[in-house]
């Protein structure tokens, strides 16, 4: 293969909550931190990861791409994605959907998913 997926890259204004948080629902860690960006990752050798880079603007609409988790519960991982400081939304998806779209503590959506075994199930 030519490519792989790297990492994914976060604009925010509060690096090391945001991060923490994103630790906090993928279980991962910090691996590498600075006043211009903050790392996180399974480990330094597991792809993809994600990287959080400081903005000054904010959030203006809905998300072109976002992350899709699939869990083993999805209302025990809703409950506790929740509790970290994420947030229902409402963007349209109907009330007979298989997911719960939420947002992170700024505003970037995300959607956990029924549990999936494969990227076609």
């Amino acid at each position: 293969m030519a490519v792989r997926l790297y990492q994914l890259t976060v604009d925010t204004h509060d690096l090391p909550s945001l991060a923490r948080f994103w630790c906090g629902v993928l279980d991962w860690r910090i691996l590498f931190e600075d006043e211009g960006e903050i790392v996180i990752g399974a480990d330094e050798t597991a792809l993809p990861g994600m990287c959080f880079v400081p903005v000054p603007e904010g959030k203006t609409a809905k998300n072109r791409l976002h992350i899709d988790l699939s869990p083993d519960d999805l209302a025990t991982e809703v409950e506790r994605i929740v509790a970290l400081g994420a947030r229902r939304q409402d963007v349209g998806q109907g009330e007979d959907v298989t997911w719960v779209v939420l947002a992170d503590p700024e505003g970037n959506e995300f959607c956990v998913l029924r549990p999936k075994k494969t990227l076609l199930d």
